[in-house]
């Protein structure tokens, strides 16, 4: 080891510490830098728990709650604190960590004998929770056999972590220990649990929200907000994984070590098409009042392939969609506002001509005659395309991008002429119970694998540019997502299987001399959970062929 350590800040200060210093000395030494608590710090572009001590000296970047591997850190690490609690008060409760909402994490308490959890009990776990952050007591990691492991939760009956751990190649397996309870955590942990002071409980019939600081809020916890409609599909896709069997990777990887991938995908496909044929049939009861269907989604939704399917349904009720591209409504390069940043902001509604698109969209719906502009992006100009559009009473106009669910797109049309949907992948599937799946891992491997396939872009550009397309929807279609008239779930429950063939490979060229290396091996564990799964039974109207190819539809 060496006897001087010498570490370059993010912002090029340099500072030195004697060898043998800890991050967790190294961090407090630092904290009075940063607003919130410093959980994890960055060395050399590789994350490392803070009971680690440096043997090199190199870049350092301490974690803290302004970035999103603080928030993971900080909510996986109040969720060990929460089981503890829990098992404590009710030994052989269940609690699984299901989806975000509102601001937090969805959850859900059966006590034993599969009693739902009441608010009164909730409060107990809560009063309990904050017992042992008070106490400040560490969290430690261990190692243990994979025998051992399995051994350990078979006893426990965690038949989820069993499910999960029979697959796993390697032969340890990391547990996290606090005060005396043991469970299996993927990623990384706070040192300790007096770093968690911020947090809340609320009983979210039959569940519960665990709220906390979040990236955009690092200081408090952000305000709660209702999410009805999001709620509702995310319990929709629950019931599907109940119909094919899956609730947790474990339960899919059994599916494909049995040979039953095609049945699987068949399955997930048909609830698919159900459910756009049932959104198509909403729209054709209506047609004589809806004009317009918008559809708006964050990236890597899958738009493109359900607009594709969606029209298919409506012309089997004898409808006419006709698409109109919105992108060829983008005002000249030079009257493009700039962002924060002073770069042009394509994203934000004003880089549209939303003028000329209302008139366009309002003398269309009348029935009359319009030319339709052409965006010419070498040039960025708009240009005139020759191209005369004419509509009749069954030709609804269907409409695809980021702003289709803010009214001041389509201002100029009534909103009862207007029928708006909202798409995202929101995953239900869990690694475990107590380890979720974040519906944006599941749409950044969409991406990474698309842009390789369809763009020429790296995996280390795609996630280069995703904290920007992350503050794009923040910015610009999620606050809309509540007002949308129907939502739709485009996750498919075996498609993570599918889509590591092409990630993996893409993710491994990513090196640690570049900062996106730790969120690279991040995903590459993250996919390691699941066993691979071949395309051929992939139909070719699936909205996973936008992102692995051979799509029927031209995306």
């Amino acid at each position: 080891m060496k006897d001087r350590l010498t570490f370059e800040l993010p912002d090029g200060s340099i500072i030195h510490f004697p060898g043998g210093t800890t991050f967790q000395q190294i961090a407090a030494e630092l904290q009075p830098r940063y607003l919130s608590p410093i959980i994890a710090i960055k060395l050399n572009n590789e994350i490392r728990e803070l009971y680690y001590t440096p043997q090199v000296s190199g870049k350092l970047a301490p974690i803290d709650l302004g970035q999103e591997d603080g928030v993971r850190i900080y909510f996986r690490s109040l969720s060990l604190v929460m089981v503890r609690a829990a098992e404590e008060l009710f030994p052989g409760c269940k609690i699984r960590f299901e989806h975000s909402l509102s601001k937090g994490i969805y959850g859900e308490i059966h006590l034993p004998e599969q009693q739902p959890c009441t608010e009164k009990e909730l409060r107990q776990i809560a009063n309990r929770m904050r017992v042992i952050i008070k106490a400040d007591e560490p969290i430690t990691r261990a190692t243990l056999p994979l025998d051992k492991a399995l051994e350990l939760f078979k006893e426990r009956h965690q038949l989820d972590k069993v499910r999960l751990l029979a697959f796993k190649s390697k032969p340890e397996v990391h547990i996290y220990q606090c005060g005396g309870y043991v469970d299996y955590f993927y990623g990384y942990m706070a040192p300790s649990t007096g770093c968690l002071e911020q947090f809340d409980l609320k009983y979210y019939y039959p569940g519960f929200i665990m709220r906390f600081p979040t990236q955009s809020s690092p200081k408090e916890i952000p305000r709660f907000q209702e999410q009805r409609k999001l709620a509702r599909i995310f319990y929709e896709f629950e019931k599907w994984g109940e119909i094919m069997g899956i609730e947790d990777v474990g339960a899919l990887n059994q599916q494909i070590a049995a040979g039953r991938s095609g049945e699987l995908i068949r399955i997930a496909e048909a609830l698919h098409e159900k459910k756009i044929a049932q959104i198509a049939d909403q729209i054709a009861v209506d047609r004589d009042r809806i004009k317009l269907v918008l559809i708006a989604g964050p990236s890597s939704s899958g738009k493109t392939t359900f607009a594709q399917r969606l029209a298919v349904q409506l012309k089997v009720n004898g409808l006419k969609p006709v698409p109109i591209s919105i992108d060829d409504y983008f005002v000249d390069r030079e009257l493009t506002p700039l962002g924060a940043d002073g770069l042009p902001d394509y994203e934000c509604l004003e880089a549209l001509n939303v003028e000329l698109f209302n008139e366009h969209l309002s003398s269309l719906i009348q029935g009359l005659p319009v030319v339709l502009p052409r965006y010419n992006f070498q040039k960025g100009k708009s240009e005139s395309s020759n191209v005369t559009l004419e509509i009749t009473k069954e030709q609804p106009l269907i409409i695809e991008g980021i702003h289709g669910l803010n009214d001041k797109l389509t201002a100029g049309i009534p909103k009862d002429n207007k029928f708006t949907i909202y798409i995202s992948a929101l995953t239900q599937l869990n690694i475990d119970d107590h380890n979720r799946i974040p519906t944006t891992d599941n749409r950044v491997i969409r991406r990474i694998v698309r842009d390789n396939q369809f763009r020429g872009h790296d995996a280390l550009k795609t996630i280069g540019m995703w904290p920007m397309v992350r503050r794009g929807e923040e910015a610009h279609i999620f606050p809309f997502q509540e007002e949308a008239d129907v939502m739709f779930n485009s996750a498919l429950v075996y498609e993570l299987a599918v889509l590591k063939h092409c990630a993996e490979p893409l993710l491994q060229q990513i090196t640690p001399e570049y900062p996106e290396f730790s969120e690279a091996k991040r995903l590459l564990k993250f996919l390691g959970y699941f066993l691979p799964m071949e395309d051929q039974d992939v139909p070719l109207n699936s909205i996973i062929r936008e992102f692995i190819g051979s799509s029927c539809f031209c995306v």
